[in-house]
């Protein structure tokens, strides 16, 4: 039997599997890292498209650049929800385009970077 191997590991009783996950120890000569949790950046034209398709169930080649103003309540619901941040009148007013919200959206999501 190897000594240097971990014993079995099981959950506590009061633990179901679905909540429990087993811990994974680092290989043997590994250093653990620490990495702080990844802060989003703004999104860009790609994960716009993306949400806009959502909105119609279609696909992302039929999202037109214009975005008509369901498209717009869509795209702030899905801004507020993922980065609680709120857009004024001002910023609303200036996003016609994918392009503009692409534009609006950097100057209000901050980067991370």
């Amino acid at each position: 039997m190897n000594s240097s191997a971990p014993p079995p590991v099981t959950p506590p009783p009061a633990a179901s599997s679905a909540e429990w996950v087993q811990p994974v120890p680092p290989s043997a000569g590994s250093v653990a890292s620490v990495q702080s949790p990844s802060v989003p950046g703004p999104p860009g034209r790609a994960e716009i498209v993306d949400w806009l398709a959502a909105l119609g169930d279609r696909p992302a080649g039929e999202v037109r650049e214009r975005i008509d103003s369901m498209e717009l309540a869509w795209l702030v619901h899905q801004v507020e929800q993922r980065y609680a941040v709120e857009l004024d009148d001002d910023q609303l007013d200036r996003i016609r385009t994918i392009g503009d919200a692409v534009a609006v959206l950097a100057e209000v999501i901050p980067g991370h970077g």
